[in-house]
């Protein structure tokens, strides 16, 4: 995979040369044409490289991986936890610039990186019958790209989003969610019907490298996530998608999604994640921890993803970065960090009061081996889709035995931990004894399903679906905290507000929308299918 990214980093560095004044000369052509150079030279398959290696996170400095994944989304799950002052998402404070980030602010963010490309790409190959699966697969890659927007904030320009070129509409209407998703379950399932194992290769695929089978069953399997999120607010369309997708959906590990990252780009190839944990832009690496409310629910069941996932005595002093080759991983050390804590003198919230608290050396720490720089970011798994499945048959009766699906799921978020690093491995016959002494139990099916979902997304470092996934379903029951001068009256945030700066780029269009947030547009405030 390293090998398909590596023209993005020449494509940007030929961009970065024109903006400093070597193309000064075509200025207006090049402002004004994304495609002006040629369509002889330009390639759509590249620029679909470019919104996949962006969905995960910004190129500069993982600017909506910094603040949306990790200051917020992980640490209000209670995956992560830290004393950082500036990390305002398990304090539950707002900040705008920072749940806007995702959104962008008019030169980094998902629609001036993820949504533009991947329209260009869309619009050149719409009526090219030779690129009909770089069609496709662009139609469902957008569906993801907007999936994970909706989900953040509600009703988004979606419809006229990413077209100010080729239709001349610079201030694009805010669809409704409930739209937007019925749109979206379309888009997937007419793409992956439309999808041919003899067609077009899709070579600008840093995913799947162009498989079409692949990514048949990923389509499937993005619908039906699609389609449970529907439960609350129509679950009647859910069971519908649902049926349509379980028939053919990722089979094993070998099949999960994810974009495997090059060191060489620095932060134009590297992993976004691993950018902010390893401490680039600041303390992250010494005081950023596994929330004990993970490390507690790993410990709880025994659970051999314990020993490979946390680590103590990883960073020994703060003010030095170098890891500690002796870190610690025996699993009965390991201890998460209560997630509300500061580093102030108030003995309520100071982390030094707390009873858990000896060294923050003490505290668990992501396995370096999870956050290398080369490493890999998780867009979907085999495992998050077997216990989808799960639910879906626990629900409805459908696709087969709720504990089976809950087994193979159960089983694949352990073994899957070798994508990150060989040394991570679990065999198959360790995970086989765990689920055997973990049982899917139909009383409580729900709830044991969400907790695995939970726990296993926050492994991915996924944590945007962690918290969709948890505003869908309540699970896990997480205890909130009540920060002084939180913003959502100590209840956990459903969602990110709109950018401030919206209104003065979208006037009457975001005004109108952010009247109609249920709740208002604030944290506490709720998108369409959080009923």
């Amino acid at each position: 995979m390293k090998t398909m990214i590596k023209p993005i980093i020449s494509t940007l560095a030929l961009g970065l040369l024109c903006v400093m004044g070597s193309c000064t000369k075509d200025f207006e052509k090049i402002n004004t044409d994304p495609i002006s150079y040629g369509k002889e030279t330009w390639d759509p398959n590249y620029t679909l490289s470019s919104s996949q290696l962006f969905y995960t996170g910004s190129f500069d400095f993982a600017y909506d991986t910094w603040r949306g994944n990790l200051i917020y989304s992980a640490t209000m799950m209670q995956g992560l936890s830290t004393v950082i002052s500036y990390w305002a998402g398990d304090k539950y404070l707002l900040n705008e610039g920072y749940t806007a980030a995702y959104w962008g602010n008019g030169t980094v963010g998902a629609y001036i990186e993820q949504v533009r490309n991947i329209q260009d790409v869309i619009v050149n190959t719409k009526d090219k019958p030779e690129l009909n699966n770089l069609y496709q697969v662009a139609r469902i890659w957008r569906a993801v790209i907007f999936a994970r927007l909706t989900d953040l904030y509600g009703d988004v320009p979606y419809s006229e989003a990413g077209v100010g070129f080729y239709e001349k509409i610079y201030k694009p209407k805010f669809d409704k969610q409930q739209d937007i998703y019925t749109d979206l379950l379309k888009e997937v399932d007419e793409a992956v019907a439309a999808l041919k194992t003899d067609g077009d290769r899709v070579f600008g695929d840093v995913i799947y490298k162009g498989n079409i089978d692949k990514w048949k069953r990923f389509g499937n399997s993005f619908l039906l996530r699609l389609a449970m999120r529907l439960v609350k607010v129509d679950e009647t369309k859910a069971k519908q998608y649902a049926i349509k997708a379980v028939a053919n959906t990722l089979t094993s590990n070998t099949e999960n999604a994810y974009i495997s990252h090059d060191e060489s780009g620095s932060r134009v190839t590297q992993n976004r994640n691993s950018q902010v944990l390893l401490g680039d832009g600041g303390q992250e690496c010494y005081y950023v921890k596994w929330s004990n409310t993970f490390i507690d629910f790993l410990k709880k069941n025994n659970d051999p993803r314990l020993g490979l996932v946390a680590v103590t005595k990883l960073y020994l002093k703060d003010d030095v970065k170098a890891q500690n080759p002796d870190y610690v991983s025996n699993a009965a050390v390991q201890k998460g960090m209560p997630n509300g804590k500061d580093l102030s003198s108030d003995p309520k919230y100071k982390i030094s009061s707390d009873p858990s608290f000896t060294t923050f050396p003490d505290y668990s720490s992501p396995n370096p081996k999870m956050i290398k720089r080369n490493g890999v970011t998780f867009i979907l798994t085999y495992a998050e889709t077997e216990l989808l499945k799960a639910e879906a048959a626990q629900r409805w009766g459908i696709g087969g035995s709720a504990a089976e699906h809950y087994k193979n799921g159960l089983k694949a978020s352990i073994t899957y931990l070798n994508q990150y690093d060989s040394e991570l491995a679990v065999t198959d016959a360790s995970a086989e004894s765990f689920a055997v002494a973990n049982p899917y139990d139909a009383s409580k099916g729900l709830e044991q399903i969400n907790m695995q979902y939970w726990a296993h997304t926050i492994t991915m470092l996924d944590f945007y679906e962690t918290w969709a996934n948890w505003r869908r379903t309540g699970f896990p029951k997480l205890t909130p905290v009540n920060y002084p001068g939180n913003a959502t009256s100590g209840t956990i945030p459903r969602r990110f507000p709109y950018p401030s700066t919206e209104e003065a780029i979208n006037g009457e269009n975001f005004k109108a929308a952010a009247a109609a947030v249920p709740g208002g547009d604030n944290l506490a405030g709720r998108v369409w299918w959080d009923k």
